[in-house]
């Protein structure tokens, strides 16, 4: 093989190892470890593992403080303040969504993100900004700022006892099919229950029900609407195993009416429905059979 061939294989392989080298991100490695060092934050935080939740700080670390609003200022501090949060009989919990990484420099990096902290049932988010510094191939936080999320109060709570009745459900009565879909609505202020009632494949009426919670009078409501104009408003009221529902009716040809809906939930899958106390323009009718109503 001749000198020059053998030159230039020397030349392929440095070209080859430099495009090599510039397809790699010089910075992947330090995200890397900065994930990483915010994975042991979370870790060590839920561990109420002090010493751990110390060492991945600088010796100057600067925090303001969660729980007094005080800015604290070196690992002392910070000890003390830790300490001081996992006193309690009930510890907090840390979730964190780190969501962008920025190098200030080589040395220096900008982490964002918010973060979830959960004590006594009630949940305080933050959005936060940590600055890293790289010491001896480590990267520490240096400090770390927040705002607290002003989250909007939702009727969640008012209305999570109904929560096993969302999704698909179908109940079949000789030729007659009734299909109910129901899901949160509006931030999980509402549910939305639509409705479609099938006979022999044709449909006969369908319609949309919005449950919500009545602050003033403290009171779970529905309306309904339904494809022939009329509607239904309802109070809901829990008792032992079942719902009922006492509803007054405006038809689509004026006329009124009242009953009362009964609903069991039978297991996960399936909830019993009965209409008694049916009254239309003073003419009381009988009570329908109690139908199972099963998730599809």
């Amino acid at each position: 093989m001749s000198s020059l061939s053998v030159g230039q294989e020397a030349a392929t392989e440095t070209k080859a190892a430099d495009e090599v080298a510039v397809s790699v991100d010089p910075a992947a490695e330090d995200r890397s470890k900065i994930a990483a060092a915010v994975d042991a934050y979370v870790a060590a935080f839920n561990s109420k593992d002090v010493d751990s939740l110390v060492s991945l700080w600088t010796a100057d670390g600067a925090y303001v403080s969660r729980t007094s609003g005080e800015k604290l200022v070196g690992r002392d501090a910070l000890r003390s303040d830790f300490n001081s949060i996992f006193s309690g009989d009930e510890a907090p919990t840390l979730a964190v969504s780190s969501e962008s990484v920025e190098f200030i420099s080589p040395n220096v990096a900008l982490e964002r993100g918010s973060a979830i902290v959960s004590q006594g049932g009630l949940d305080e988010t933050t959005t936060y900004q940590a600055v890293y510094v790289k010491v001896d191939g480590n990267w520490l936080v240096d400090r770390i700022s927040e705002e607290v999320v002003d989250v909007k109060a939702t009727n969640y709570e008012h209305l999570k006892s109904l929560e096993p009745f969302i999704g698909e459900w179908i109940a079949e009565a000789g030729e007659t099919t009734v299909e109910i879909d129901c899901q949160w609505a509006a931030n999980q202020n509402f549910l939305a229950r639509k409705y479609r009632v099938s006979t022999d494949g044709l449909v006969d009426s369908s319609g949309l029900q919005i449950i919500g919670w009545d602050a003033k009078n403290q009171q779970i409501r529905s309306w309904l609407f339904d494809s022939d104009g009329g509607f239904v408003k309802g109070e809901w009221l829990e008792r032992d195993d079942k719902w009922v529902i006492q509803s007054v009716a405006t038809l689509s040809d004026g006329a009124s009416g009242s009953f009362t809906s009964i609903m069991r939930l039978v297991d996960p899958d399936s909830f019993t429905w009965q209409k008694t106390n049916r009254v239309v323009d003073g003419q009381l009718l009988p009570n329908t059979d109690e139908v199972v109503v099963r998730r599809k």
